[in-house]
């Protein structure tokens, strides 16, 4: 059995996503953010802090991108993967790692410099600076999707779920009015997916259920 350790639509949300694509069983720990500091009894599983973390066996994952390759090669015959073989192989590697790295990365920026410090310590210049290196790096998911409905491969993949993520967390910053059309196209086909629909409605349920706020609480790690 999986267990997922998840915040609301932190980025705990890619593996929830990817595991609801599957089809998988799992059992889901909800947490209030940020879990370092309002569930420290969560640093023994994670003594980063961070969600998410991923346990199945002696296998214990925090890296969220990483969690969505994990998954689809593990269970290759849901098609999510993208197999070495295959000449789209290196795309749907550059995607995975290119959703974390460069797209959630400046939005955690955002995040902290616009949210999460205390007034004195906010810097709006930073923020507005993130924002416009975020919209800027969309502009490879823009390209990319001119001729094509997903990422590569030609089909859904989980360089889909990871990117999907990233586009969701800017809807959370008010970013998303600045999606292209081709970008904002795309990620109303990723919220229509009914995976995608059945964890959101999972996730704000296992909230209420295990006593968490409901509000969405995205992973600052950056803030650390």
């Amino acid at each position: 059995m999986i267990t997922l350790y998840h915040c609301v639509s932190a980025r705990s949300f890619r593996p929830l996503w990817m595991l609801e694509e599957l089809g998988l069983p799992y059992q889901l720990k909800m947490l209030p953010f940020p879990p370092r500091a309002l569930a420290r009894e969560f640093l023994q599983e994670n003594p980063l802090g961070t969600v998410p973390l991923l346990v199945e066996g002696a296998t214990r994952m925090t890296e969220s991108a990483a969690m969505c390759q994990y998954l689809a090669t593990r269970h290759s015959a849901a098609g999510l993967d993208v197999a070495a073989n295959d000449p789209a192989y290196g795309a749907y590697l550059n995607w995975l790692h290119m959703s974390d790295a460069t797209l959630t990365f400046p939005q955690t920026l955002v995040l902290r410099y616009a949210h999460f410090e205390p007034p004195p310590r906010q810097q709006p210049q930073v923020a507005e600076d993130y924002s416009r290196w975020f919209l800027a790096r969309l502009r490879a998911v823009d390209a990319a999707l001119q001729q094509h409905d997903f990422l590569c491969a030609g089909r859904f993949t989980a360089a889909d779920v990871a990117v999907g993520y990233a586009l969701m967390l800017a809807g959370h910053l008010s970013l998303s009015a600045q999606f292209t059309p081709t970008v904002a196209a795309y990620w109303t086909r990723l919220q229509q997916r009914p995976a995608f629909q059945r964890a959101l409605a999972i996730q704000h349920q296992a909230a209420i259920d295990q006593g968490v706020p409901t509000t969405p609480a995205p992973d600052t790690r950056p803030a650390a």
